[in-house]
């Protein structure tokens, strides 16, 4: 009998790293900023799900982290400044040893721990076997759900935010 063999636990690990310190990290923007609560308790429930999925190696949590870490990366990479702006406050910091916004500066580690549920969700999701042409549309439809879910938060507790959703389609809309 011939054992089968042992697969890294890297991807769970930059999952549940990525994720949990993701929610940290909205819990601390949500205790400084009280109007945005509601919004991050709801957004945190998206990483709660990748992870709980993802270590059960369920390929919808993949898609869920793909979709919720890989939207809040791209949308503030191309509508908005948050992600450059805690780039330039960390700069800032290193070089003058005085740090003026934490608020900006949490960006930058909210950023990677996002990166980071992608890069954990993409690897986790390429062992998986078989992966059937099916998956493309499930990908698709759990995108959609998420983003949906994610504007839908926004529109109930923070409508401010919505223009995100046209400058990620396009960056120079207003």
């Amino acid at each position: 009998m011939q054992a089968e063999p042992v697969q890294s636990k890297a991807p769970e690990w930059f999952i549940l790293v990525g994720g949990c310190f993701f929610i940290l990290v909205l819990g601390v923007s949500a205790f400084w900023e009280a109007d945005i609560r509601w919004l991050h308790f709801f957004q945190a429930w998206m990483y709660i799900a990748t992870i709980a999925l993802t270590l059960r190696r369920n390929r919808w949590g993949y898609f869920i982290g793909i979709s919720a870490a890989g939207l809040w990366d791209y949308a503030n990479i191309v509508a908005t400044t948050f992600f450059f702006n805690g780039l330039q406050q960390l700069s800032q910091w290193v070089h003058t040893g005085h740090l003026q916004r934490p608020d900006l500066l949490i960006a930058v580690p909210a950023w990677f721990s996002n990166l980071a549920v992608v890069i954990g969700c993409l690897w986790g999701y390429s062992r998986l076997s078989p992966k059937p042409f099916g998956d493309a549309g499930r990908f698709l439809l759990i995108f959609a759900l998420t983003t949906g879910f994610f504007a839908l938060d926004m529109f109930l507790f923070q409508p401010r935010y919505l223009g995100l959703f046209l400058r990620m389609l396009h960056p120079h809309l207003p």
